[in-house]
């Protein structure tokens, strides 16, 4: 059995982080001591280590709830797992995608300017101030 403490040294979860996780229902409520301290077993070790890595991956708690239940019946079929992972995916492209416009727009405002002038005529605060001067859409 493991303290919360313990749990959250194992995982790197903080301590009220799994609160909020048990809270949600991700976790399942801890068995208690006579002193009211949380116990977790072994199972609730590896479901907080399942919910961290997900979160990790960037899953949101909604998605890792559905994925909680297709892991807690291994007898269903996985496609709903694939659909999720492929949503996420698609976000995370989207992300990434949104990330290479705002460097091309951000590399060509800094090299644009050589910091060398007045503030009043500073390329990169002339481009903050006007976004039509933008090259890319982001």
């Amino acid at each position: 059995m493991f303290s919360i403490g313990a749990l959250s040294d194992r995982t790197g979860v903080k301590i009220a982080t799994i609160r909020y996780y048990e809270d949600m229902g991700l976790l399942p409520p801890p068995e208690r001591t006579a002193g009211n301290q949380r116990r977790y077993s072994q199972s609730g070790l590896d479901r907080l280590a399942f919910i961290k890595h997900a979160r990790d991956l960037g899953f949101a708690i909604d998605a890792i709830k559905a994925l909680i239940t297709l892991h807690d019946h291994p007898d269903r079929s996985c496609a709903q797992a694939n659909a999720i992972a492929q949503t996420q995916l698609a976000d995370v492209q989207s992300k990434i995608a949104r990330l290479r416009r705002l460097e091309t727009e951000l590399s060509r405002i800094a090299t644009n300017c050589y910091g060398a002038g007045r503030a009043g005529d500073c390329y990169v605060l002339t481009s903050l101030a006007d976004h039509d001067l933008c090259q890319t859409k982001h």
